[in-house]
């Protein structure tokens, strides 16, 4: 039930009908099980609420809401996605805090340099690093699968990308971690900060001398207004140069976490991937669909009703993703890994103007891990030492995957 405190601060127009206690970072049960924690509160809820945790604001519970919200620009716009909103309003990054038009060019920058066939081009590269590092712990009959293959392979293989040096990776996940994470040693405006001044030389000398990777063709290529190309500003550069950074830290490893557990527990679903007609690729779009881990936000552009619900200008709708792929009126039995379901609907990606220009190249990595990690330790189980607490920012996550196999 409500706080009294808590209820003193609903605003007018909100319907006390719809107001519920509810930290979009901390959803009852959380701990124990991100998905089952927020598949309860989609359960006990409407479609869309209030509270008035994180400064308040509105959360999108049912899957087709939440698809709705997070597509319609014209409606809900990205200029502040990260809650609470005095917070994300410092944000500012791009593409992800403009709307279309003119997040366009920009946007564009990013799909020509990670189309489908620029990752297929790149998948030997992954397979190798991804084998190298299962080679590493294979013989040892157990590893911290969180430490030594999810937080290095997925942000390894994106700075090798993108021309940056991999002894720059720790103080970049550190970084990132502080801008997505709440009781981090920075706060947000702090580590924000940092980052670009880390990224400041990176950009003037990649500018200046650019190489034959990812961060050269960004900075170089330039960005089409009104169908002239122009060269790109420094700080356009920068805030363009900090998302990718961030993008590139945790989502796919903290996913493969999710996704390696399920399998470590399961040895059922660690022989039908194997067997799978369709391989391991189509087989990791139902644990994409299983496993949303991203909580992000949109800003309502105007008065309006929305569902009916009455939203005013300014109001903060939560976008938490993994809503969409577990609702049951979307996805029959959701929280069931059914690599048999027909066309497994989700948003973990995203959806519309925003949708995820990275995805392919995390679907590759995704499947690339599983591939060869069932190839080379096909009978793997949870080890005592985990700590399977999950925990959550912006993005969730198992907190210590280790992984056991006899040798």
């Amino acid at each position: 039930m409500m706080a009294t405190l808590a209820e003193m601060d609903i605003p007018a127009h909100v319907d006390p009908t719809r107001v519920v206690d509810i930290d979009v970072y901390a959803p009852e049960g959380l701990a124990a099980d991100y998905h089952a924690a927020w598949a309860r509160v989609q359960a006990d809820n409407p479609e869309i609420v209030w509270t008035p945790r994180n400064e308040g604001h509105w959360i999108a519970l049912g899957g087709e809401a939440l698809a709705e919200v997070q597509s319609d620009w014209e409606r809900f716009s990205s200029r502040v996605i990260v809650l609470p909103k005095s917070m994300g309003e410092h944000h500012q990054l791009l593409p992800t805090t403009i709307d279309p038009p003119e997040h366009r060019p920009y946007r564009k920058l990013l799909n020509e340099n990670l189309t489908p066939s620029a990752i297929r081009g790149l998948k030997e590269s992954i397979r190798e690093a991804s084998v190298h590092l299962i080679e590493k712990v294979r013989e040892q009959g157990h590893c911290n699968f969180t430490e030594s293959y999810a937080q290095v392979f997925p942000l390894h293989i994106f700075l090798r990308l993108l021309g940056v040096p991999l002894s720059d990776a720790d103080h970049i996940r550190h970084l990132a971690l502080c801008m997505t994470n709440q009781g981090m040693d920075l706060d947000f405006e702090q580590a924000r900060e940092q980052f670009y001044a880390y990224a400041d030389p990176l950009v003037r000398e990649r500018m200046a001398n650019p190489r034959e990777d990812m961060l050269s063709r960004l900075l170089t290529a330039g960005v089409e207004e009104d169908g002239v190309r122009r060269e790109i500003r420094h700080d356009e550069a920068l805030a363009l140069v900090v998302q990718v950074l961030i993008a590139g830290v945790d989502t796919v490893g903290n996913f493969l976490g999710f996704a390696m557990l399920a399998l470590a527990r399961s040895p059922e679903l660690k022989a039908e991937i194997q067997s799978y007609p369709g391989g391991t690729l189509a087989a990791t779009n139902e644990l994409f669909r299983r496993f949303g881990i991203v909580a992000i936000a949109r800003e309502v552009r105007h008065d309006m009703e929305f569902r009916g619900v009455a939203m005013k200008a300014g109001d903060m709708v939560s976008i938490p993703t993994v809503v969409h792929g577990i609702d049951p009126t979307v996805n029959a039995d959701p929280l069931k890994i059914d690599l048999q379901r027909k066309r497994p609907v989700h948003s973990t990606f995203g959806s519309g103007a925003h949708m995820c220009p990275g995805q392919e190249l995390a679907r590759a990595e995704a499947a690339i891990t599983i591939e060869e990690w069932l190839k080379r330790i096909p009978d793997f189980r949870v080890a005592p030492d985990s700590d399977l607490t999950n925990e959550t920012g912006i993005v969730a996550s198992v907190r210590r995957l280790c992984l056991e196999w006899d040798v």
